[in-house]
Protein backbone atom coordinates (compact mmCIF):
# COMPACT_ATOMS: atom_id res chain seq x y z
CA UNK A 1 0.00 0.00 0.00
CA UNK A 2 1.25 3.52 -0.80
CA UNK A 3 0.42 6.41 1.48
CA UNK A 4 2.02 9.75 2.21
CA UNK A 5 4.75 9.86 4.89
CA UNK A 6 2.60 11.77 7.41
CA UNK A 7 -0.28 9.35 6.87
CA UNK A 8 2.14 6.46 7.41
CA UNK A 9 3.28 7.93 10.72
CA UNK A 10 -0.32 8.30 11.85
CA UNK A 11 -0.99 4.66 10.93
CA UNK A 12 2.08 3.62 12.92
CA UNK A 13 0.79 5.52 15.95
CA UNK A 14 -2.68 3.97 15.59
CA UNK A 15 -1.21 0.47 15.43
CA UNK A 16 1.02 1.24 18.40
CA UNK A 17 -2.00 2.39 20.40
CA UNK A 18 -3.85 -0.85 19.66
CA UNK A 19 -0.97 -3.32 20.01
CA UNK A 20 1.34 -1.60 22.48
CA UNK A 21 4.38 -2.26 20.26
CA UNK A 22 5.34 -2.35 16.57
CA UNK A 23 8.12 -4.11 14.63
CA UNK A 24 10.18 -2.51 11.88
CA UNK A 25 10.06 -5.58 9.63
CA UNK A 26 6.25 -5.85 9.88
CA UNK A 27 5.72 -2.14 9.18
CA UNK A 28 8.06 -2.24 6.19
CA UNK A 29 6.01 -5.07 4.66
CA UNK A 30 2.69 -3.44 5.49
CA UNK A 31 3.57 -0.11 3.85
CA UNK A 32 5.80 -1.58 1.11
CA UNK A 33 8.77 0.59 2.05
CA UNK A 34 12.29 -0.15 3.22
CA UNK A 35 13.12 -0.93 6.82
CA UNK A 36 15.37 2.14 6.82
CA UNK A 37 12.36 4.32 5.93
CA UNK A 38 10.43 2.89 8.88
CA UNK A 39 13.40 3.46 11.19
CA UNK A 40 13.47 7.11 10.11
CA UNK A 41 9.72 7.39 10.80
CA UNK A 42 10.20 5.90 14.27
CA UNK A 43 13.10 8.25 14.97
CA UNK A 44 11.01 11.29 14.06
CA UNK A 45 8.09 10.07 16.20
CA UNK A 46 10.44 9.41 19.10
CA UNK A 47 11.88 12.93 18.81
CA UNK A 48 8.29 14.20 19.10
CA UNK A 49 7.84 12.17 22.28
CA UNK A 50 5.17 9.93 20.74
CA UNK A 51 6.91 6.56 21.18
CA UNK A 52 10.09 4.92 22.45
CA UNK A 53 12.36 3.07 20.04
CA UNK A 54 13.57 -0.39 21.06
CA UNK A 55 15.58 -3.05 19.24
CA UNK A 56 13.62 -4.04 16.14
CA UNK A 57 10.72 -1.63 16.64
CA UNK A 58 9.05 0.68 19.12
CA UNK A 59 6.78 0.68 22.18
CA UNK A 60 4.26 3.08 23.64
CA UNK A 61 5.54 5.73 25.99
CA UNK A 62 4.04 7.98 28.62
CA UNK A 63 5.21 11.58 28.43
CA UNK A 64 7.19 12.00 31.61
CA UNK A 65 7.21 15.80 31.42
CA UNK A 66 3.90 16.42 29.70
CA UNK A 67 2.94 16.39 26.04
CA UNK A 68 5.30 17.41 23.23
CA UNK A 69 5.49 21.11 22.29
CA UNK A 70 2.64 22.54 20.22
CA UNK A 71 4.63 22.68 16.97
CA UNK A 72 5.48 18.97 17.18
CA UNK A 73 1.82 17.99 17.52
CA UNK A 74 0.36 19.92 14.59
CA UNK A 75 0.77 17.09 12.04
CA UNK A 76 -0.33 14.22 14.30
CA UNK A 77 -3.81 12.99 13.24
CA UNK A 78 -4.15 16.22 11.27
CA UNK A 79 -6.78 14.89 8.86
CA UNK A 80 -8.97 13.85 11.79
CA UNK A 81 -8.53 17.23 13.46
CA UNK A 82 -9.56 19.04 10.29
CA UNK A 83 -12.78 16.99 10.08
CA UNK A 84 -13.54 17.68 13.73
CA UNK A 85 -12.88 21.40 13.34
CA UNK A 86 -15.16 21.69 10.33
CA UNK A 87 -18.02 19.87 12.07
CA UNK A 88 -17.60 21.89 15.27
CA UNK A 89 -17.79 25.21 13.41
CA UNK A 90 -21.36 24.37 12.38
CA UNK A 91 -22.35 24.52 16.06
CA UNK A 92 -21.75 28.30 16.25
CA UNK A 93 -24.80 30.54 15.86
CA UNK A 94 -24.98 34.24 15.03
CA UNK A 95 -24.61 36.36 18.16
CA UNK A 96 -22.90 33.63 20.20
CA UNK A 97 -20.30 34.37 22.86
CA UNK A 98 -17.85 31.46 22.75
CA UNK A 99 -14.56 30.51 24.34
CA UNK A 100 -11.93 28.35 22.63
CA UNK A 101 -9.41 26.23 24.53
CA UNK A 102 -5.77 25.63 23.60
CA UNK A 103 -4.68 22.75 21.38
CA UNK A 104 -3.94 21.75 17.81
CA UNK A 105 -7.53 20.60 17.20
CA UNK A 106 -8.95 23.96 18.27
CA UNK A 107 -6.62 25.71 15.80
CA UNK A 108 -8.11 23.65 12.97
CA UNK A 109 -11.56 24.55 14.33
CA UNK A 110 -10.68 28.26 14.24
CA UNK A 111 -9.90 28.03 10.51
CA UNK A 112 -13.51 27.02 9.79
CA UNK A 113 -15.23 29.84 11.66
CA UNK A 114 -16.83 31.88 8.90
CA UNK A 115 -20.15 33.28 7.69
CA UNK A 116 -21.17 34.15 11.26
CA UNK A 117 -22.40 37.54 12.41
CA UNK A 118 -21.80 39.44 15.66
CA UNK A 119 -19.98 36.66 17.48
CA UNK A 120 -17.59 37.27 20.35
CA UNK A 121 -14.71 34.81 20.74
CA UNK A 122 -12.47 34.52 23.78
CA UNK A 123 -9.39 32.29 23.76
CA UNK A 124 -6.21 31.56 25.69
CA UNK A 125 -4.54 30.08 22.60
CA UNK A 126 -2.07 32.33 20.81
CA UNK A 127 -2.31 30.39 17.49
CA UNK A 128 -6.12 30.43 17.65
CA UNK A 129 -6.13 34.19 18.21
CA UNK A 130 -3.78 34.65 15.22
CA UNK A 131 -6.05 32.59 12.94
CA UNK A 132 -9.15 34.48 14.09
CA UNK A 133 -7.47 37.88 13.68
CA UNK A 134 -6.65 37.06 10.08
CA UNK A 135 -10.20 35.84 9.50
CA UNK A 136 -11.55 39.14 10.87
CA UNK A 137 -9.25 41.06 8.52
CA UNK A 138 -10.58 39.02 5.62
CA UNK A 139 -14.17 39.59 6.80
CA UNK A 140 -14.87 35.86 7.09
CA UNK A 141 -17.07 36.66 10.10
CA UNK A 142 -18.09 39.74 12.07
CA UNK A 143 -17.63 40.34 15.77
CA UNK A 144 -14.76 40.53 18.24
CA UNK A 145 -11.81 38.40 19.33
CA UNK A 146 -10.45 38.66 22.87
CA UNK A 147 -7.11 37.08 23.78
CA UNK A 148 -7.21 36.32 27.50
CA UNK A 149 -4.36 37.74 29.55
CA UNK A 150 -1.98 35.83 31.77
CA UNK A 151 1.30 33.94 31.74
CA UNK A 152 2.54 32.79 28.32
CA UNK A 153 3.84 29.24 27.85
CA UNK A 154 6.06 29.51 24.74
CA UNK A 155 6.26 25.74 24.16
CA UNK A 156 2.50 25.19 24.22
CA UNK A 157 1.72 28.70 22.88
CA UNK A 158 -0.93 29.15 25.55
CA UNK A 159 -1.91 31.75 28.13
CA UNK A 160 -2.86 30.64 31.63
CA UNK A 161 -2.70 31.50 35.31
CA UNK A 162 -4.89 33.14 37.91
CA UNK A 163 -5.37 36.29 35.83
CA UNK A 164 -6.72 34.20 32.92
CA UNK A 165 -9.21 32.48 35.22
CA UNK A 166 -10.33 35.80 36.73
CA UNK A 167 -10.92 37.29 33.28
CA UNK A 168 -13.08 34.32 32.26
CA UNK A 169 -15.28 34.83 35.31
CA UNK A 170 -16.23 38.31 34.02
CA UNK A 171 -18.18 36.97 31.02
CA UNK A 172 -21.44 35.17 30.26
CA UNK A 173 -20.40 32.53 27.74
CA UNK A 174 -22.78 30.54 25.56
CA UNK A 175 -20.48 27.78 24.34
CA UNK A 176 -17.07 26.49 25.39
CA UNK A 177 -15.06 24.52 22.83
CA UNK A 178 -12.51 22.57 24.84
CA UNK A 179 -9.75 20.12 23.94
CA UNK A 180 -8.34 17.10 25.76
CA UNK A 181 -5.15 15.17 26.32
CA UNK A 182 -7.22 12.12 27.20
CA UNK A 183 -10.84 10.99 27.49
CA UNK A 184 -11.93 8.02 29.60
CA UNK A 185 -15.10 6.76 31.24
CA UNK A 186 -13.46 6.54 34.65
CA UNK A 187 -11.68 9.90 34.78
CA UNK A 188 -13.46 11.96 32.14
CA UNK A 189 -11.59 14.71 30.30
CA UNK A 190 -7.96 15.23 31.28
CA UNK A 191 -4.95 17.26 30.18
CA UNK A 192 -1.19 17.33 30.67
CA UNK A 193 -0.61 20.81 32.07
CA UNK A 194 -1.92 22.00 35.43
CA UNK A 195 -2.24 25.70 34.58
CA UNK A 196 -4.01 25.02 31.28
CA UNK A 197 -6.29 22.53 33.02
CA UNK A 198 -7.33 25.12 35.61
CA UNK A 199 -8.29 27.48 32.79
CA UNK A 200 -10.23 24.70 31.04
CA UNK A 201 -12.10 23.99 34.30
CA UNK A 202 -13.07 27.63 34.52
CA UNK A 203 -14.31 27.56 30.92
CA UNK A 204 -16.53 24.61 31.87
CA UNK A 205 -17.84 26.40 34.97
CA UNK A 206 -18.76 29.69 33.25
CA UNK A 207 -20.25 28.34 30.00
CA UNK A 208 -23.83 27.28 29.27
CA UNK A 209 -22.85 24.53 26.84
CA UNK A 210 -19.65 22.45 26.82
CA UNK A 211 -18.43 21.07 23.49
CA UNK A 212 -15.47 18.69 23.52
CA UNK A 213 -13.25 18.35 20.43
CA UNK A 214 -11.20 15.13 20.54
CA UNK A 215 -9.99 12.57 18.01
CA UNK A 216 -10.12 8.82 18.60
CA UNK A 217 -6.48 8.63 19.77
CA UNK A 218 -7.61 10.22 23.06
CA UNK A 219 -10.03 7.37 23.90
CA UNK A 220 -9.11 5.47 27.05
CA UNK A 221 -6.22 7.82 27.84
CA UNK A 222 -5.79 9.39 31.28
CA UNK A 223 -3.34 12.28 31.54
CA UNK A 224 -2.01 14.21 34.52
CA UNK A 225 -4.82 16.62 35.40
CA UNK A 226 -8.59 16.09 35.45
CA UNK A 227 -10.66 18.75 33.67
CA UNK A 228 -14.18 17.44 34.23
CA UNK A 229 -16.23 14.23 34.26
CA UNK A 230 -17.89 13.21 31.00
CA UNK A 231 -21.35 13.95 32.38
CA UNK A 232 -20.50 17.67 32.18
CA UNK A 233 -19.98 17.46 28.41
CA UNK A 234 -23.01 18.41 26.29
CA UNK A 235 -21.59 17.70 22.83
CA UNK A 236 -18.68 15.49 21.74
CA UNK A 237 -17.24 16.11 18.26
CA UNK A 238 -15.00 13.25 17.16
CA UNK A 239 -13.76 11.56 13.98
CA UNK A 240 -15.24 8.23 15.10
CA UNK A 241 -18.29 6.93 16.92
CA UNK A 242 -18.04 6.08 20.60
CA UNK A 243 -16.08 2.91 21.41
CA UNK A 244 -18.34 -0.14 21.65
CA UNK A 245 -17.49 -0.61 25.33
CA UNK A 246 -18.64 2.95 26.07
CA UNK A 247 -22.05 2.70 24.42
CA UNK A 248 -25.02 2.79 26.80
CA UNK A 249 -22.73 3.80 29.67
CA UNK A 250 -24.39 6.21 32.12
CA UNK A 251 -21.64 8.82 31.66
CA UNK A 252 -22.54 9.18 27.97
CA UNK A 253 -26.34 9.10 28.03
CA UNK A 254 -26.73 12.90 27.95
CA UNK A 255 -23.96 13.59 25.43
CA UNK A 256 -24.81 14.50 21.85
CA UNK A 257 -22.07 12.60 19.97
CA UNK A 258 -21.23 14.07 16.55
CA UNK A 259 -19.11 11.91 14.26
CA UNK A 260 -17.26 14.23 11.89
Amino acid sequence: MFILPEERKNEILNELKQMGKVKVIDLAKKFNVSEETIRRDLTMLEESGLLKKVYGGAIKTIFQSGEPPFTQRTTVNQEEKIKIGKAAADLISNGDVIVIDVGTTTVEFAHFIENKENIIILTNSIPVSAVLTESLNQKKFTGEVLLLGGQIDPKQQSVSGRLTEQMLNQFNIDKAFISAGGVSIQNGVSNYHLNETLVSRTMVDVSKQIILLADHSKFGVDTFCKVCPLRKIDVMVCDQSAPEAWKNHSELTEIDWIEA
